[in-house]
């Protein structure tokens, strides 16, 4: 595949987590933990394939409302995968960007967030970007809080500047968003970059979903007449 028609960046909704668990009559938990493990081999497989930007949905502001024993899980889980990947990360060249509010999250947390950022900053080779504690409308809401703190008057806003303004303002427009586990739909994932992807939709539960599986999904983009409107 030339690179021409590889997508630049990907979104994934990485959903199926628990319902992958409860068909191998294992604890919810156990998804999650298989779910992380396919995270970083697919995000590796991505990007030696070419793409430069992968996003995942890995806890979104709604989550709060799950069991705090799930809650919980998730949040001890995303600091001890930080702590034992980030250097693999360094090594491959890999940036992690995360996108979302900090707001609420516990304070170990958010230092392995703080500090794996800081340590794969000069990633060139990738980008992994991580929406936890994300919501696609608070982040447009974040956004133009931020354009009003600044003095800017409304009718010098533009798409552009709000761009700019967003969560990891360096991340691109999405070319292809991928939903595993059949659900169809963008559960508020990355609305405004996502105005104009092309939307993929799996059967696959997340832990279930590999590198060759990626590969379809962009055999499949590769396809398609994108046109954006025109």
């Amino acid at each position: 595949m030339s690179d021409q028609i590889l997508p630049r960046h990907v979104g994934i909704i990485m959903d199926g987590n628990r319902r992958w668990a409860r068909s191998h009559n294992l604890p919810t938990l156990k998804g999650h933990a298989k779910g992380q493990e396919v995270l970083r081999e697919v995000a590796k497989h991505g990007f030696t394939r070419g793409v430069r930007y992968i996003t995942v949905y890995a806890f979104s502001t709604e989550n709060w409302r799950r069991a705090e024993e799930e809650v919980g899980y998730l949040m001890s889980q995303m600091q001890r995968a930080l702590k034992k990947y980030a250097d693999e990360f360094v090594e491959n060249g890999i940036k992690i960007v995360f996108l979302g509010t900090r707001e609420g999250l516990p304070k170990k947390v958010l230092a392995a967030i703080e500090e794996a950022e800081a340590k794969t900053s000069n990633g060139t080779k990738g980008t992994l970007g991580i929406c936890f504690n994300y919501g696609g409308q608070l982040e447009i809401v974040d956004a133009l809080k931020k354009i009003i703190a600044e003095g800017i008057t409304g009718e010098d806003i533009t798409p552009e500047l709000l761009s700019a303004h967003l969560y990891g303002p360096e991340l691109p427009p999405i070319d292809l968003v991928i939903r595993t586990s059949g659900e169809q739909r963008l559960s508020n994932f990355m609305l405004w970059r996502a105005a104009y992807s092309e939307l993929y939709f799996t059967e696959k539960c997340w832990p279930d979903f590999t590198g060759a599986d990626l590969d379809i999904a962009i055999e499949e983009y590769a396809r398609r007449g994108r046109r954006f409107g025109g």
